[in-house]
């Protein structure tokens, strides 16, 4: 039996993980969960899953979670999690699976890994922020980081062919979201609304925006260099808006293994959950036949610059990864909240990045002030 503790339990991931912690009845226990503030969510899944304990980060919600489940209970219930080593049972966890969005994901990550716990990883903004100094931190601990995005589950999978010295390069598709075969001089104009209509996925608010503008792939590409230790020039960008193939891996030899399946999160969330075993999941078959074909092109970085600030931050290291990202999340939210174009995104990231003073091998303290500047300059500028 695997103790779990989940991070976002109420998003899009968390929900899908419970669904895999379903589907491994007898398996997984789920001993902990954190949530914003969707406190009716929150609510049911302590009723079906008996946590020893769940947390809520808005006081009022979690005010509310207490007086209508509290005396029905006998899990702990929480108004914000300051640590995740003093929750109950905290020893006898196994893994932590983050699907916290956005930079709040980095402080549970590092308490994951400094104390010896599997993190699965769907939070690709901590190892952006900070994978030059996750990494080293976990393989020094003995700690184990696995990726719950398609994308890096995908690449995990197919390095299992061979050796990490034998890789070639690792190829990360992209649906293109739902504006890559639209006109240049048309994307100013595009609304949030439409913005938030992925053509493949159901994700989140913030990630869904990051698909429309490729940052994020831009993300992917800076986690990928840091997860599987790769040179930037090592990885490359291919746009395939079926998402059948989930990415590739190419060795020495000119052999390119892939990982294949029709498009749900459910996967690589267990993928990660049972590694480096594979278990029984119902699904759709996937019908190559039914589709009939599959399709690739060349990334336009030109529509969607974020993907060449991706591999500049990649190349660059150092802080240039929380400069990209925390400018990223500010840019959204703007765009989100009308005040800004959807162009406009990836001009004020650029904007924070040549604005920003690269520190090489940061500290921690270093990376989180980076991320506080980046935030306050797009603020700035908006």
């Amino acid at each position: 039996m695997k103790n779990i503790i989940l991070l976002g339990s109420t998003g899009s991931i968390g929900e899908s993980a419970l669904d895999v912690v379903r589907n491994l009845a007898g398996e997984c226990k789920i001993t902990g969960l954190t949530a914003n503030k969707q406190w009716k969510s929150m609510a049911g899944q302590i009723k079906e899953f008996e946590p020893a304990w769940a947390a809520l980060a808005d006081s009022e919600a979690a005010g509310e979670l207490a007086k209508n489940c509290g005396s029905q209970t006998n899990a702990q219930l929480l108004n914000g999690v300051t640590r995740l080593a003093d929750t109950p049972g905290f020893d006898e966890v196994d893994i932590v699976l983050s699907a916290i969005m956005g930079a709040a994901g980095l402080e549970s990550a590092i308490e994951t890994v400094e104390n010896k716990k599997t993190l699965a990883i769907a939070n690709k903004e901590t190892l952006v922020m900070a994978g030059e100094i996750i990494m080293p931190m976990a393989k020094k601990n003995g700690a184990q980081i696995l990726p719950v995005d398609s994308e890096h589950s995908a690449i995990l999978q197919s390095m299992r062919a061979g050796n990490i010295s034998e890789i070639k390069k690792v190829t990360l598709t992209a649906s293109g979201g739902p504006f890559y075969d639209f006109a240049k001089d048309d994307l100013p104009n595009v609304t949030p609304a439409q913005a938030l209509k992925h053509p493949t996925w159901e994700m989140g608010r913030k990630i869904t925006i990051d698909s429309a503008t490729l940052m994020n792939k831009a993300l992917e590409i800076i986690e990928a260099k840091w997860l599987f230790d790769l040179d930037a020039s090592q990885i490359e960008v291919v746009v395939h808006p079926q998402s059948i193939i989930h990415s590739m891996v190419e060795f020495c030899d000119g052999s390119t293994i892939a990982q294949m399946g029709t498009p749900d999160m459910k996967v690589p969330i267990q993928f990660a959950l049972t590694y480096p075993d594979r278990k029984p999941l119902q699904l759709e078959d996937l019908d190559l036949a039914k589709l009939g074909s599959l399709t690739f092109k060349a990334p336009n970085t030109d529509k969607f610059p974020a993907l060449a600030l991706g591999f500049e931050a990649a190349m660059v290291g150092g802080t240039m990864g929380s400069a990209l990202n925390a400018a990223n999340e500010v840019a959204v939210e703007a765009f989100l909240d009308n005040k800004i174009k959807f162009t406009q995104i990836s001009e004020l990231v650029k904007m924070a990045m040549e604005k920003h003073t690269l520190i090489n091998k940061p500290t921690l303290k270093e990376v989180i002030e980076t991320d506080a500047w980046a935030r306050e300059e797009v603020n700035r500028c908006l």
